[in-house]
């Protein structure tokens, strides 16, 4: 199972980090997602990382602002936010991408995280 942390209430233009961590399983040879999901909206992908870090891809409203990375020794993956908005505000869930192909599609996702809730007020 993974484990989010990190969440909480922001001010818009601040930074948070989000950290994903892995209890009983590794996944240093694994793609790893970020996906949020809005009061009433559906699950949105947000930044999803390969294996070794050698690719990343995000969703073209967090361009600029997040980076994905990760820590393999520490099984550890991070999300860092900067400028954040309003529109941010949400759960934000990790996963474990089973096609390892860094994909963007929720379907290739398991393990999910309980979340962590990040608010971002204007």
């Amino acid at each position: 199972q993974l484990a989010e942390s990190g969440g909480g209430l922001m001010q818009a233009g601040g930074s948070l980090r989000l950290s994903c961590a892995a209890s009983g399983r590794t996944f240093s040879s694994y793609s790893v997602g970020w996906f949020r999901q809005g009061l009433g909206k559906e699950r949105e992908f947000v930044a999803t990382i390969s294996w070794n870090a050698y690719r990343t891809y995000y969703v073209d409203s967090v361009k600029g602002r997040f980076t994905i990375s990760r820590d393999n020794a520490k099984n550890t993956v991070y999300l860092q936010m900067n400028s954040l908005k309003p529109e941010d505000t949400a759960v934000y869930y990790c996963a474990i991408d089973l096609s390892n192909r860094a994909s963007t599609a929720a379907y290739d996702y398991r393990y999910w995280g309980q979340g962590t809730q990040v608010t971002v007020s204007s």
